[in-house]
């Protein structure tokens, strides 16, 4: 079997999972041949680390030398992970050079750069694939199945609410997500992977959208208001050997921190956000999204016109171990309880979507490969719900200038 050449570009932690599987687990379907980065401090980290199962190092490029990469190093695909806010310059960029793209979500962060990437997949005939792991985690499939299945009837509503706690919803106000410029918010960059999950889940899209949010918990203004501790948010890289080596060790290069103060001024994304959504199918949507909960997890209830899925997963708990359920409620028969396993979170996700990026495997019965249609269906909320913010009133997905 010919072996797909890949090369990935913006190597922060989240490129180490799909180094891993170029690198050590896919090699007999998938070839990793160059980095590029802004920053080589942190390429040399990847390349030493993959060094250790046995990998040998490929070459490292220059994020400006990113087209010449391509031709020099006969890339077929692209995998981006760079910053948010530069994806569509990468993407577009590698579509117009004859290659397909796999990009981590969200495919970019407003209408204007989503358009350019639609029109390069058009003029190109090109692939983007936008890694969508939710849809790979078992429990989220579980209820696509449910829901197709009909064993609801058709879909009224959902209500949706996702909590970061305070070990993983700080992280994004120490990071570059801080800067809405970098990352659109939360409702972008974070609850893409939710508004795309409920477009697969009903087979539809936003038509109108609500939103209200604010800064609550995290910023300046915070600090002072709620009197907490800064030392309790404090991150030391140096404590995490991989943390020390990505970036503690490579900030002399581009003078990007990873460790902010989340109390610290420059914060401009909020932590508590509530969006109201109708979809084309005539379903609404209630979702709300909390970033400093004591625990973290998510609940999501659908109801239809044959009964009731309830799902909760507790991912992280300091008062008790993680757990997964899934009910099904028809109308005027006992609840049944669907087997699902907290286990099978955040890894197995990855895992089974590595091995449909990169392996052999084929079968996807539930439709959970994305192509640019629905990172650009997925962001539509997104948008659409940044704008309410500002508007204050609520927005038609059809306004953003997106053509689908």
């Amino acid at each position: 079997m010919t072996r797909k050449r890949y090369a990935l570009i913006g190597t922060g932690h989240r490129a180490t999972v799909f180094l891993r599987a170029l690198a050590v687990e896919h090699t007999g379907t998938a070839e990793l041949v160059a980095l590029a980065d802004v920053n080589r401090t942190r390429m040399a980290a990847h390349n030493r680390r993959l060094s250790g199962p046995g990998a040998a190092p490929v070459p490292e490029y220059p994020a400006e030398d990113f087209l010449a990469m391509l031709d020099r190093e006969a890339v077929d695909t692209v995998l981006v992970t760079t910053v948010d806010s530069t994806h569509e310059e990468y993407i577009t960029a590698a579509l117009r050079a004859g290659r397909d793209v796999i990009t981590e979500k969200p495919m970019t962060t407003d209408p204007e750069r989503c358009q350019r990437i639609l029109d390069a997949v058009a003029d190109t005939g090109r692939t983007v694939t936008v890694a969508f792991n939710y849809r790979y985690q078992p429990v989220f499939e579980r209820l696509k199945q449910i829901i197709a299945a009909g064993q609801v009837g058709e879909v009224g509503s959902v209500h949706f609410e996702w909590l970061l706690d305070t070990r993983h919803g700080a992280d994004y106000f120490r990071r570059w997500h801080r800067d809405k410029a970098n990352s659109g918010g939360l409702l972008v960059h974070k609850a893409t992977h939710h508004f795309d999950l409920v477009n697969w889940w009903l087979d539809t899209e936003p038509a109108e959208v609500y939103a209200q949010g604010r800064l609550f918990f995290y910023g300046p203004d915070n600090l002072r208001r709620h009197g907490h501790d800064p030392a309790a948010f404090r991150l030391d890289l140096t404590e995490d050997p991989w943390l020390r080596e990505l970036y503690h060790e490579a900030a002399h290069e581009d003078g990007y921190r990873r460790d902010q103060d989340v109390f610290a001024p420059g914060v401009s994304i909020e932590d508590d956000l509530a969006v109201l959504a109708r979809y084309h199918s005539g379903a609404t949507l209630t979702y709300h999204l909390t970033a400093y909960a004591p625990w973290e997890g998510v609940r999501v209830m659908v109801n239809g016109s044959k009964g009731r899925a309830e799902l909760e997963v507790v991912e992280a708990d300091p008062g008790g171990q993680p757990h997964a359920s899934l009910w099904v409620r028809e109308f005027w028969q006992p609840p049944r309880q669907v087997s699902v396993s907290a286990e099978e979170g955040h890894a197995t996700a990855d895992r089974r979507l590595c091995a449909a990026l990169f392996g052999a495997e084929t079968e996807d019965s539930t439709g959970k490969r994305a192509d640019h249609l629905a990172g650009a269906r997925s962001l539509l909320t997104g948008f659409a719900a940044n704008r309410s913010l500002v508007t204050g009133g609520p927005v038609r997905t059809s306004e953003l200038g997106v053509r689908l």
